[in-house]
């Protein structure tokens, strides 16, 4: 049969979570977002945010869900991979496009896990109406009914804003990326921003040691500390550049002299890379995770 393919709702970036207001807080994963779809008939497909398969890729969970659905259902929800105690995005990626006797190592190496958070569909009778609210409920009520256990894992929610932020501070190790704030009594809409989504970012103090591109129009940055006997050691590369952030940066940042400092030039052997050198303080934020084009 020909399945039907659904928009998933999608999240709007906001800067915190809302004071006030009848909301859920729900963890933001680092995961592949994921349409599980069980007709009736009993085919099994896994949708991307963009409407592509992801049933091959993700075979083991296409299998877990022939054995443990027992009739029609449609699930919003990640999937995570969970590695060396933190969810590991690349594992997910390893799988995409790849022939099956490649999946079926990196199954037996990293198993998926499915995280619901939403129930849209189920025997029959399609929930999209209904309040998110409502649905919470139908999706609590199945995992009770079903005795649901991994590969399948209920998200987490909750309706204290202080707890949330906690997940945000103690959770972000592991991989969880923020929190996603719902209305609980809006109903769920394809296609449409519809809930909002707060990352967990950590600010810290680093130096601009180089920079790819040009001084002029720098495309990124290479960014290091002083150790303990103040030499320049080499500790992250950011994401590229904006034009406004390029601008920005080249604002800020000088060529350094012709005979660069030695703790410069290490910098470049360790990476085992090219480019070119500056020196200045700045701030760097990072986020605790991207969505990589697959997360809500």
């Amino acid at each position: 049969m020909v399945m039907r393919v659904l928009t998933p709702i999608l999240a709007e970036p906001v800067a915190e979570l809302p004071v006030a207001g009848a909301y859920a807080f729900e963890a933001k994963w680092d995961g592949f977002r994921c349409l599980l779809h069980r007709a009736d008939d009993g085919m099994i497909r896994l949708q991307s945010r963009r409407g592509a398969s992801l049933t091959t890729a993700f075979s083991d969970l296409a299998e877990a869900a022939e054995r443990d659905f027992p009739e029609e259902i449609l699930l919003d929800g990640e999937v995570v991979i969970w590695h060396d105690g933190r969810l590991d995005f690349g594992r997910l990626q390893r799988r995409l496009n790849r022939k099956a006797a490649t999946v079926r190592r990196e199954i037996a190496q990293s198993p998926a896990h499915y995280v619901a958070f939403d129930l849209l569909r189920r025997a029959g009778e399609d929930l999209v109406g209904l309040s998110y609210e409502r649905r919470r409920k139908h999706l609590e009520v199945l995992f009770a009914e079903w005795s649901l256990a991994p590969p399948w894992t209920l998200c987490p929610m909750t309706r204290d804003r202080q707890e949330a932020m906690r997940w945000m501070r103690q959770w972000a190790a592991a991989g969880i990326e923020g929190v996603v704030v719902k209305n609980l009594r809006q109903p769920y809409k394809p296609g449409v921003r519809g809930w909002s989504k707060v990352r967990t970012r950590h600010t810290t103090e680093a130096i601009i040691g180089a920079v790819t591109g040009t001084v002029d129009r720098p495309g990124s940055v290479l960014l290091a500390r002083l150790d303990e006997r103040q030499r320049m050691r080499f500790v992250g590369r950011s994401t590229p550049l904006t034009d406004e952030l390029s601008r920005s940066v080249k604002a800020q940042v000088s060529p350094a002299a012709a005979d660069p400092s030695l703790a410069v030039a290490c910098l470049f052997r360790w990476l085992g890379l090219t480019g070119n050198a500056a020196g200045h303080a700045g701030r760097s934020g990072t986020g605790g995770g991207g969505q990589r084009g697959h997360g809500r």
